[in-house]
């Protein structure tokens, strides 16, 4: 017998559950390519990019064939490039393979590939019972059952995972997961939920007692730190200088022009902003941008090269050094 939660949820996602492309299909890779990109990212961005990768790398065999600098180029303005990194080397880890794993522990072992997101391949591509836990899903079991337990700590862990594959339905398991995705995504939302038209108040422990503000509870652990960039764009008869970032660092594997890390070059440079403020996830970076056009073609130093201006749009940048090209762009005209 299922659980009146489990019931209640299933109901209200019969008539409320969102309609996406990537549900109207069992095909593993739509699926896992759907929830890469989702993973920071709001639906209404991430749509777009999820249909302009599903036009260009049908398959993941096609994707795994791509070079990870057109990979990095079509995930631009995504952010948090490792996934499209790991995207990459997971198609590749597929393809050899011979195709997608159909267990929990095998979709695990792929690159990138976390608790969440494999529950979520299995689950919608193999009907594997395993419910998934994301923040939404955090959000509604929190609320609904008063938990006060940090999500964000091994023994909240533990707990909201016991609990989310209790209330699982073994054969509507794809169901469940989608239904209580959709239901912490537009009914139990973070902020000002609609608590009166929920479908569940009357068993909500939060309702109840008036924590729904409070819940759930999560640790502030990170330090926001900021960091000081100067980014000068280099213009010689038609070219300018680029480097791909190497690793250990943020946006391993993308390019960016000339960064100074100590002074500026001896030259007449034109200040085009300055103070470009760009948020990262636990970093603020605070960049200046100049464009310098020198008399005579500079030595770069090592691990920059030239690139034609009219060839910067086959390269894989940060948004930030997109906002220095629109600078570039605008000082032009």
């Amino acid at each position: 017998m299922l659980h009146p939660f489990t019931s209640a949820i299933l109901g209200w996602f019969v008539h409320h559950g969102r309609q996406l492309p990537w549900r109207e299909t069992s095909d593993p890779y739509a699926i896992w390519l759907s929830e890469v990109i989702l993973q920071q990212t709001r639906i209404q961005q991430g749509r777009a990019y999820w249909e302009r990768f599903m036009r260009r790398w049908p398959t993941v065999e096609a994707l795994a064939a791509a070079s990870e600098d057109e990979v990095l180029r079509e995930w631009q303005g995504l952010g948090y490039y490792s996934r499209a990194r790991h995207l990459h080397e997971a198609a590749r880890q597929v393809v050899d393979a011979g195709g997608f794993p159909r267990t929990y522990e095998g979709l695990l072992a792929l690159k990138g590939v976390g608790a969440y997101t494999a529950a979520a391949i299995g689950s919608f591509a193999f009907a594997l019972p395993v419910a998934v836990v994301d923040g939404n899903v955090f959000r509604v079991l929190a609320r609904h059952f008063g938990i006060a337990t940090p999500i964000n700590t091994t023994a909240g862990q533990k707990e909201f995972g016991a609990l989310a594959q209790s209330l699982l339905p073994v054969s509507a398991a794809a169901d469940y997961n989608q239904a209580m995705m959709d239901f912490g995504a537009t009914q139990c939302v973070p902020a000002s939920p609609c608590c009166v038209a929920c479908p569940l108040q009357e068993s909500c422990v939060a309702w109840r007692e008036r924590r729904v503000a409070s819940l759930p509870v999560k640790l502030r652990k990170v330090k926001v730190t900021e960091r000081r960039l100067t980014y000068i764009y280099i213009r010689y008869d038609g070219e300018t200088a680029l480097r791909r970032r190497g690793a250990g660092d943020i946006w391993q594997g993308l390019w960016e022009p000339y960064l100074v890390e100590d002074r500026l070059p001896e030259g007449r440079l034109r200040l085009l902003a300055k103070d470009v403020r760009h948020i990262l996830t636990h970093r603020i970076l605070l960049a200046d941008f100049y464009l310098w056009c020198p008399d005579e073609r500079p030595q770069l130093p090592d691990g920059y090269q030239w690139v034609r201006e009219e060839d910067i749009v086959r390269y894989g940048v940060p948004r930030l050094v997109e906002l220095l090209f629109e600078a570039v762009a605008v000082a032009s005209v």
